[in-house]
């Protein structure tokens, strides 16, 4: 196991609002406050379409162009307000944005192609890494392969060898298992307990998955429908993996029971949840 990095990501009073016609606005993240502190898995979830993306967005740097990102409050990574793409912070999305052309040797080893990173490590460090991470998320057997030749778990795979390689103090990622059928959604829900044991980082984990929050969170974060409020905040101390025996737990129970309590109070009723069978 390597050694956790110190990290500090806050939200400082985050609004986010866009332009209507007729010249309304529409707040979809009302005065939103959180700080992490240290490495961990930190679930948020919400309903469909709450502003959880949004809030992952601003956190690692994206600033679309024509809109002010947040509308107001502060975004601070150890101390320093992020405005900009942040070379500590990287996203894996539920589109892996694995280019078609390269293939999984390359897709991995992509970044170490930018001026950044070439400054950073020599060839055979960052080479030493792609092979690393390729034998940890199990896909050695197949660099050479293209993304076409893939199944969607293994080219999430590929997404999240990327990301890894580059050794993050801070890995953003927005519903990375959302699109992947149950069982092998729980196996990469596996694989990242495996790889976060290795390389220990501050995980934020957008989900609307009710089960998947509680297998994975050290902390789940609970927002409400727009705009979006903080709606609970609650620590796991359960170690990983969380057996099938703890999911059935008068604990497990609770926590579900209080997560869904949370999101109907918080919703009236509205936007989409899920709980894994």
């Amino acid at each position: 196991m390597n050694a956790a990095s110190p990290v500090s990501l806050v939200l400082k009073n985050i609004v986010q609002e866009y332009a209507m016609p007729g010249g309304k606005k529409n707040r979809v993240i009302d005065d939103i406050n959180l700080e992490f502190n240290q490495p961990g898995i930190n679930m948020l979830l919400g309903p469909s379409g709450c502003g959880k993306s949004t809030l992952m967005t601003m956190m690692g740097g994206v600033r679309p162009a024509g809109v002010d990102s947040p509308t107001s409050g502060t975004i601070l990574i150890d101390g320093a307000e992020c405005n900009d793409a942040h070379d500590d912070a990287v996203m894996v999305f539920q589109r892996y944005a694995n280019r078609p052309d390269l293939t999984v040797y390359e897709n991995v080893a992509f970044p170490f192609r930018l001026a950044l990173w070439k400054k950073k490590l020599s060839k055979s460090e960052w080479q030493q890494r792609v092979e690393e991470m390729l034998k940890a998320v199990g896909l050695s057997d197949k660099k050479n392969l293209y993304p076409a030749q893939l199944s969607g778990g293994q080219n999430q795979r590929v997404a999240l060898a990327r990301a890894l390689a580059l050794r993050p103090r801070i890995l953003l990622m927005d519903e990375p298992f959302g699109a992947l059928d149950a069982q092998i959604r729980e196996e990469m829900q596996q694989l990242l307990i495996e790889l976060y044991k290795a390389w220990p980082c501050l995980i934020i984990f957008v989900t609307h998955d009710v089960t998947e929050a509680l297998l994975l969170g050290d902390r789940v974060i609970v927002l409400s429908t727009q705009p979006a409020l903080v709606a609970d905040d609650f620590e796991i101390t359960e170690a990983r993996p969380r057996s099938s025996a703890w999911q059935r737990s008068t604990e497990a129970v609770k926590l579900e029971e209080r997560i869904l309590s949370k999101l109907h109070n918080a919703s009236g009723g509205r936007g989409a949840v899920r709980v894994s069978i």
